[in-house]
């Protein structure tokens, strides 16, 4: 998927896109299929009908004095914190609490305390893999993590 207001690639499931601030599905002048910037209520390059399409509208006009009121800029979370803490209390899901999983943290409990602690071993490895970046790269919003 692609933002309609800036044509900028989504990653799926965002709620709204991290280079304009548009939500989701909203915005003007650029395909959400393909990417490709319109000039009709069809998409030249795929062929998408593009809903809402209003040819005047003037799209700088629309750009700047409709920006998502919503849009809060977050800072990333940090790749070393998510990894330190994965290591240092893997077993209670916390790196995963901070990066937003809450589902996948409550897991981690339960089978921490199932397995009399074995289960801390699988918070322990994935501290490791965060670090080495080979997973977790994104937290739940599906922004990327920092390396700070």
């Amino acid at each position: 998927m692609y933002c309609k207001n800036c044509g900028e690639k989504l990653n799926e499931g965002v709620n709204f896109c991290f280079n304009c601030g548009f939500k989701s599905g909203e915005g003007q002048g650029y395909c959400d299929k393909c990417g490709v910037k319109v000039n009709s209520s069809t998409c030249s390059n795929c062929g998408n009908v593009i809903e809402g399409y209003n040819e005047d509208l003037n799209r700088e006009t629309y750009n700047n004095q409709n920006y998502n009121s919503n849009y809060v800029a977050r800072r990333p979370k940090s790749k070393i914190a998510a990894g330190i803490l994965g290591i240092l209390v893997g077993g209670l899901g916390i790196h995963r609490f901070y990066l937003g999983y809450v589902g996948i943290g409550i897991l981690q409990i339960v089978v921490t305390v199932l397995t009399c602690g074995a289960g801390s071993l699988w918070g322990f490895i994935e501290g490791i893999l965060i670090l080495c970046g080979t997973t977790i790269t994104t937290d739940a919003d599906g922004v990327p993590l920092s390396d700070n």
